[in-house]
């Protein structure tokens, strides 16, 4: 079995900064991309940023110049840098890993972390 635990939201100043981490964990072989998405309040899920396991990178043209997207593969754990942060940031943070165990190739879910900046 494999979870996916996000850490790291919380209630932030329009301007400040918060660091998301995520750690994958039980039954892994490999990972290939990781990736961070969100969804505020009635809009659909959002790609936000996501992370090669070599270490290349893209992000939504909202975030650019302001998050970025890391990984330490050692640790199977993905962080998610948020500087400058706006109100419109406001959002549940979701982690995505696409994890290979054995035969098995699928992508997984974290549970969600809550950002909110407010104004």
């Amino acid at each position: 079995q494999v979870q996916l635990l996000e850490s790291g939201g919380g209630l932030v100043q329009a301007g400040g900064s918060l660091r998301l981490s995520c750690v994958a964990s039980g039954s892994i072989w490999s990972i290939n991309d990781m990736g961070w998405y969100r969804q505020a309040p009635g809009k659909q899920r959002e790609l936000v940023a996501i992370i090669s396991s070599g270490g290349m990178t893209n992000y939504a043209d909202s975030v650019k110049g302001r998050f970025t997207i890391s990984r330490d593969n050692a640790k199977n754990t993905v962080y998610l840098q948020m500087n400058s942060l706006k109100p419109e940031d406001t959002a549940v943070y979701y982690c995505n890993a696409n994890i290979v165990n054995g035969v098995s190739r699928r992508n997984y879910w974290g549970q969600g972390t809550q950002v909110t900046v407010s104004s």
